[in-house]
């Protein structure tokens, strides 16, 4: 995922930002990390490039 998407995207629940912790950059692009709400803290991870922005209830067990 590109930082720039962090200027969209927000929390599915709350609607309010999103605070981006990189765990893996390739080039310009996040490979892992994590996206916290910074209203409720409700954590959505970064996997492959892709945030699951699911509500933590729809997404699946690790």
């Amino acid at each position: 995922m590109k930082e720039d998407l962090l200027d969209i995207v927000c929390c599915p629940l709350d609607k309010h930002d999103l605070e981006l912790d990189i765990d893996e950059e390739e080039d310009d692009d996040i490979v892992s990390g994590t996206l916290t709400c910074t209203e409720c803290g409700e954590a959505y991870p970064i996997e492959d490039g892709i945030p699951n922005l699911l509500p933590p209830d729809m997404r699946e067990a690790a």
